[in-house]
């Protein structure tokens, strides 16, 4: 509402200028725009030049940093208003003369107004998209908050994006390599789960960075996805609470608390959300060198908690302290139910899972800001740790196997984290700033599995399955440092590089019943330089361009590495591979944008080259060939390639429709090894009769995806969402194309619309599911399906009022790949 009031009087302003016109206009008037009491910049503040007799003549509004730039100023006296709303007015005047053309006012103070209206936090009706110098910024309107009832639910209605269904998964330009942030942080929550706990209510932007600069830490290749949440908006005592219930074949509930107070130099903020419910997913697998299927059915029931305390404390002007801890229980149960078939040979098998599993996490942050004399000169430094414990003990029951038993598996996992960062922000001048910083990362897990069952042995005969220790550090050390330039208000450009050493140490421990032990030790120690460039042109008010280019990497993550059994059913199982190597990706992308009367187009293109990658292997089980079993599991492939075009736009045809519209297209190149069984018969296969080719495949890929809001009266709107994914060969999955349609109802009521009532109603035409083919290293056609043909209630309420200037936090990534869960 505050940038609305900004814009119009802007506006005003501009078509109600009453300036003698014959005056030349050759001034200029700078400063910045802070709060007061929190010594906090405030953006889009109105800047208003009047002539002594307070007639309008131009004006300005104040940017992010609360800076502020106004030009074309006659000679003369004016008068500088600062005006905005729920603050007290601050007048300057200033005289431009000849000898005196630029002025600069420095910082402006603005105190609250005494009698300053109940304020509450504005949501737009319309997402909007904004192509920045190093990110997309789509900020969520109500539009897209009917789209689903968690961050997992909306994920799908931004340009770009995918969710795998299935896993949880993310994908950014059809690459599931990126990191995830909320609020600029990595959480120790695993994302799958966590983004189905932040209500869609809470969400504020999403930021796509294709191309981070230096100043990020260099892991995703596809890029980093940023979630940024409303909090601590508001003076006094206030809050918001979200309540949402979901049913296809069972039902999920989730609700959400968000409390805040905020008094003289401590503002202090606290958050509970919950995700409860049962869940069914489905699927086969037929297999046709043996004309076997696989039917699978699996149940889970999951309990989630997550608590959020914080403290920012306002020590003076130029000094802040502040402090939150996120705290993560979690409990599921999983029912999974494999029949295995033979229907010539009259022959059928079963095997019955069961987990229950416990875990929790804490995460601790600090942080310390300083400000110097000049605002702009800025010092951070924050520490971060995070720990997680998990139990799972699993329940393997067989019906009609010869092989294997019946057994259980027990697993203990004890992980944690430790970042340091200080990063100094110094401006050269008005036009140039410097960036430096250093971090420090220190990761370690510890992972024990034991087992009751029984495996076969290198040489084929059946032995006690060992038990494993897994042990797996990595510490790394960087640097960086940027610099960028803004030259004539229409050139800018951002250089940088981040120097990182990094050292991994891994073993793995197999501990033998006969007291026997194996070792499989692993390091991996290199030095690697990631630079960044960016450069953007403002040709004018409604067209611009933006060049990047980039370097980054993307490490194995634990559950790739990680050798312990994920998970088995009777002819596949999930391992990790402890000699992953990193992979790394040279990108370039160009982007246009052009400002509509009625809205925004975007469109730009990128290429991207791929080194050492890393994808999911199919390999042939060798400890038992005959059967036709597999391992599941990643590898690095060669050298990849892939280069695309998009286009996004959010458009206003009339005053009761508007929509946000995105397509996709691209082209991958990809090699890999496969495997084939080169037998006649599986029964007497050997690993004699294992052959590996070298497979190369290309293909085309496109995806399209359009949200629609309408909006019916001033407090009820309606929304349908239609997406399209495209078919994706690669090196051993066919992926078959995907549709499905959601619509939605939303309405607000009471006093200044606190609350708002949601229905939505996805999968309309229950055509969402996952399918694929294959011939390697079995020909195998599949299919799986989970509860997307859903309907879901939510409700949202807000309380309190008042403003806020918190803390602004660095916005960083220090997340790895993500790897266990799904098939595929």
């Amino acid at each position: 509402m505050k940038k609305l009031f900004s814009i119009v009087m802007l506006l005003v302003a501009f078509s109600i200028n009453a300036q003698d016109k014959t005056l030349p206009k050759i001034g200029t008037v700078t400063g910045k725009v802070l709060d007061v009491n929190l010594q906090q910049p405030l953006p889009y503040v109105n800047v208003v030049i009047k002539d002594v007799n307070q007639n309008i003549i131009t004006g300005g509004i104040t940017s992010e940093d609360g800076s502020f730039n106004v030009n074309q100023i006659p000679l003369g006296k004016s008068i500088v208003s600062i005006e905005f709303l729920g603050y007290k007015t601050e007048s300057k005047t200033i005289e431009i003369t000849n000898s005196n053309k630029n002025i600069n006012l420095g910082t402006i103070n603005l105190s609250e107004s005494a009698e300053s209206l109940e304020e509450v936090t504005v949501v737009a009706e319309t997402s909007t998209i904004q192509q920045k110098i190093d990110r997309k910024v789509i900020t969520i309107g109500k539009d897209l908050q009917t789209a689903g009832a968690n961050a997992s639910d909306i994920m799908n209605n931004i340009p770009s994006v995918n969710v795998d269904q299935q896993t949880g998964n993310i994908s950014l330009r059809g690459n599931e390599n990126v990191r995830v942030m909320v609020d600029g942080k990595l959480s120790n929550v695993p994302i799958a789960q966590l983004l189905k706990q932040i209500p869609s209510t809470a969400i504020k932007s999403i930021e796509l960075i294709t191309n981070p600069s230096a100043k990020y830490n260099p892991e995703g290749m596809s890029g980093i996805i940023n979630i940024k949440l409303h909090k601590n908006t508001k003076l006094g005592f206030n809050g918001n609470l979200n309540i949402g219930l979901t049913n296809e074949v069972y039902a999920k509930f989730n609700s959400s608390i968000d409390l805040n107070y905020r008094n003289g130099k401590f503002n202090f903020y606290g958050s509970y959300g919950n995700n409860i419910g049962k869940y069914d997913n489905f699927g086969y697998i037929d297999q046709s060198n043996d004309n076997s299927r696989q039917d699978f059915q699996f149940f889970n029931n999951n309990k989630s908690h997550l608590f959020k305390v914080g403290v920012d404390y306002y020590l003076n002007d130029n000094n802040t302290l502040s402090f939150f801890t996120n705290q993560n229980i979690f409990e599921g149960n999983g029912v999974g139910t494999t029949n295995l078939s033979f229907p010539d040979q009259n022959l059928y098998q079963r095997q019955i899972f069961g987990s229950d599993s416990e875990n929790n996490s804490g995460q601790y942050n600090f942080v310390y800001k300083h400000i110097f004399k000049d605002e702009n000169e800025t010092l951070d430094i924050e520490v971060d740790y995070n720990d997680f414990t998990n139990t799972e003990v699993a329940d393997f029951n067989y019906i009609n196997f010869s092989f294997p038993p019946d057994y259980n598996d027990f697993v203990d996992t004890e992980r944690d984290q430790t970042t340091i960062n200080v990063d100094y922000v110094k401006p050269i001048n008005e036009d140039s700033k410097l960036e430096i910083g250093a971090e420090a990362r220190l990761f370690n897990t510890d992972l024990g599995y034991r087992s009751t069952g029984q495996t076969f042995s290198s040489t084929g005969t059946i032995i006690p399955t060992p038990s494993t220790a897994f042990d797996y550090k990595r510490d790394i050390f960087s640097a960086y440092i940027t610099f960028g330039k803004t030259i004539n208000e229409k050139w800018s450009y951002q250089v940088g590089a981040r120097a990182e050493q990094v050292k991994v140490e891994a073993e793995a421990l197999n501990m033998f019943t006969d007291e026997t032990t194996q070792v499989l030790p692993f390091t991996n120690d290199y030095f690697q330089i990631y630079p960044s460039a960016f450069l953007t042109y403002a040709a004018s008010d409604k067209n611009s361009y933006q060049f990047s280019l980039s370097r980054r990497v993307d490490r194995p993550g634990l559950q790739q590495v990680n050798p312990i059994r994920e998970w088995s059913t009777p002819r596949v199982s999930s391992f990790g591979n402890t000699e992953l190597q990193p992979q790394f990706t040279n990108s370039a992308e160009a982007n246009y944008t052009r400002q509509l009367k009625k809205g925004s187009i975007t469109a730009g293109v990128f290429y991207r080259i791929i080194e050492d990658n890393i994808n999911r292997f199919v390999a042939i089980d060798r400890t038992n060939i005959s059967a036709g079993n597999s391992i599941l599991s990643y590898d690095n492939f060669d050298n990849t390639s892939a280069y695309g075009i998009e286009l996004s736009s959010n458009y206003r045809p009339t005053k009761w429709w508007n929509f946000n519209a995105s397509f996709d297209l691209y082209s991958q190149s990809q090699t890999g090894i496969t495997e084939f069984i080169d037998a006649n018969d599986l029964s007497t296969a050997t690993v004699d009769d294992i052959e590996t080719r070298k497979t190369e495949v290309e293909n085309l890929v496109w995806n399209f995806r359009m949200f629609n809001n309408f909006k019916a009266t001033k407090n009820l709107s309606l929304s349908l969402f239609a997406m399209y994914r495209g078919e994706e060969q690669g090196v051993q999955f066919l992926r078959k194309p995907m549709y499905f349609v959601n619509t939605g109802i939303r309405y607000s009521f009471m006093e200044n619309n606190r609350a708002t009532l949601s229905i939505n109603y996805n999968d309309i035409f229950n055509t969402m599911r996952f399918e694929f083919d294959t011939d390697t290293p079995y020909p195998s056609t599949g299919q799986f399906n989970w509860e997307s043909n859903t309907w879901n209630v939510a409700l949202s309420y807000r309380f309190g009022g008042g403003k806020y200037r918190a803390l602004q936090r660095k916005q960083r990534d220090d997340n790895e790949s993500s790897g266990g869960g799904g098939f595929m």
